[in-house]
């Protein structure tokens, strides 16, 4: 008798740990989920530090920037 329920708990887990896994892939998986999680975390960053934030957008800009002289420059 224990080796039968022995068996059955190991299914019962196996059963538990398999449906723990596909919870997880689904999250993993849903596109605006994921979206709201990565904006809320960006938020967060920025409202504790605007500093790399800012110095990002200051790069980005003269990136920009390079590259329009760069083709003003070629007419």
């Amino acid at each position: 008798m224990s080796d039968s329920s022995d068996i059955q708990a190991n299914i019962d887990r196996t059963r538990a740990e398999l449906a723990a896994t596909l919870n997880e892939l689904e999250d993993k998986l849903n596109v605006p989920k994921q979206l709201g999680i990565a904006g809320h975390r960006a938020k967060s960053s920025f409202d504790r530090d605007k500093t790399p934030w800012l110095a990002a957008a200051g790069a980005g800009a003269l990136a920009v920037a390079g590259v329009v002289v760069a083709v003003v420059k070629r007419r």
